[in-house]
């Protein structure tokens, strides 16, 4: 009995513990700082370096909130809406990550749908090639293909000796490198969730829809594709969040047109030392980002529901 009751205690108090850990975790290093990043971007640092400043004023018990921080996102310098750089960089952002995660779609289904199709033993090392980019430094392989795509570099020096070319066409710092470089890195976010989804199909269906005289590509379009679109969606969240506040790559691979969100942050912050622009900036973007996380999370969970 008291051996039962003391299973039981560690049972009741084992549960609490393991579920209290991602809380605390994402308490710790996501709520507080946006929080603090938050708190920033209300208030006015002017010419002082630290911008952790009071926002209520016991003196005059006014709440001292700088809106400005945020009305210059949508509003010039010139008094006009909704063109500005910063909204500028915002599209930007947003239409070159909707391309990676697109470009990475249409290269990471036929292949996630290739491992599936092969024999289990083989599966294994599919799955570590995916995976072995990820042993490598970010910025090695940026700076890899800085080599690859270079004026002189290795692609136009094969184009030149096959003859494919007279001179060698500008491939770097253009939209095509950008894409490129953001597509490779990442490729492996869109692969393994797709991989994850078609791996559960039961291969039974597909052989049902056969006997009954459906074609392999109507089969294909008709169960595969509906039933795995788990995997398509957040293979194409996992591919736009970071994407879309990627610093690294459109710096080493982006012309200076390729003005992205992440860079303007920096400038923001480093180069023009104004933190509560940034912070705003910051928080604009993180609740951007979480509204299609939300929703995502709700429709799947009234799907299981179903």
């Amino acid at each position: 009995m008291r051996r039962a009751s003391m299973q039981l205690g560690r049972g009741w108090l084992g549960k609490p513990l393991v579920i209290a850990v991602p809380y605390v975790w994402l308490a710790v290093f996501f709520l507080a700082p946006f929080v603090i990043m938050f708190y920033i971007s209300w208030v006015d640092m002017g010419n002082d370096i630290l911008p952790f400043k009071p926002l209520w004023n016991a003196q005059t018990g006014v709440l001292q909130l700088r809106y400005d921080n945020y009305t210059a996102l949508w509003r010039s310098s010139q008094g006009v809406w909704f063109h500005t750089l910063y909204l500028d960089a915002y599209w930007r952002s947003a239409w070159y990550a909707t391309l990676s995660a697109l470009i990475c779609l249409g290269l990471g289904y036929p292949f996630a749908y290739a491992m599936t199709r092969t024999p289990a033993r083989w599966r294994g090392l599919l799955l570590l090639m995916v995976m072995l980019p990820f042993w490598t430094s970010l910025l090695l392989r940026v700076y890899a293909w800085k080599g690859i795509l270079a004026d002189q570099g290795v692609l136009n020096q094969a184009l030149l000796a096959l003859g494919l070319v007279q001179t060698p066409p500008v491939m770097l710092y253009t939209d095509v490198s950008l894409l490129v470089g953001m597509a490779y890195v990442y490729l492996p976010f869109m692969v393994l969730p797709l991989y994850a989804s078609l791996s559960k199909q039961n291969p039974q269906w597909l052989e049902a829809a056969y006997d009954l005289g459906s074609t392999p590509w109507r089969a294909f379009w008709t169960i595969t594709v509906p039933l795995s679109w788990r995997g398509v969606v957040a293979g194409l969240i996992l591919v736009f969040v970071p994407s879309l506040g990627e610093f690294v790559i459109p710096s080493l691979l982006g012309g200076p047109e390729n003005l992205m969100i992440g860079r303007v942050l920096w400038d923001e912050m480093f180069a023009a030392n104004n933190w509560p622009r940034a912070s705003a900036l910051a928080a604009v973007m993180v609740v951007a980002i979480v509204l299609p996380l939300v929703w995502y999370a709700r429709v799947v969970a009234e799907d299981s529901r179903a």
